[in-house]
């Protein structure tokens, strides 16, 4: 009886320590399958001619915490990326996506991870940077 209660003991401080950690993941071991939040720096250009978006350009967004799922969005859509690094990615764009000359917002977003557990973030979007489309 006595060591039953010492292993009820034990568990219920365990799942008290797990449920008072913060979101931090890297405090909760929980959260192994969780991803970065993806933060962006810098565009490759942040102008481009209403010409090259015609035609379909490149655009390379630095930054950090890209992994395999991130993708970049423009003016709220997804497009295919290609992830060169943790800390850089590519897209196209073209006149799909931009239609007239003007502005831009540039994010990267992540998908949440797996993690159902409670104080675990997975994911997100970044924060956006304008592209000037002249």
């Amino acid at each position: 009886m006595k060591r039953a209660l010492a292993i009820a003991g034990l568990l219920g401080a365990t799942i008290l320590v797990l449920l008072i950690l913060p979101a931090c993941n890297a405090l909760n071991p929980a959260c192994g399958s969780s991803r970065p939040v993806p933060n962006i720096s810098s565009l490759s250009d942040s102008a481009v001619n209403f010409s090259d978006v015609q035609t379909g350009f490149t655009l390379t967004i630095n930054g950090n915490n890209f992994v395999a799922a991130t993708v970049g969005v423009v003016n709220g859509i997804s497009l295919p990326t290609q992830l060169l690094s943790s800390t850089q990615l590519q897209i196209t764009i073209d006149t799909s996506v931009i239609s007239d000359p003007g502005t831009a917002d540039v994010t990267v977003n992540t998908p949440a991870g797996n993690s159902g557990y409670l104080g675990c973030s997975s994911g997100g979007t970044s924060s956006a940077l304008v592209l000037t489309i002249n």
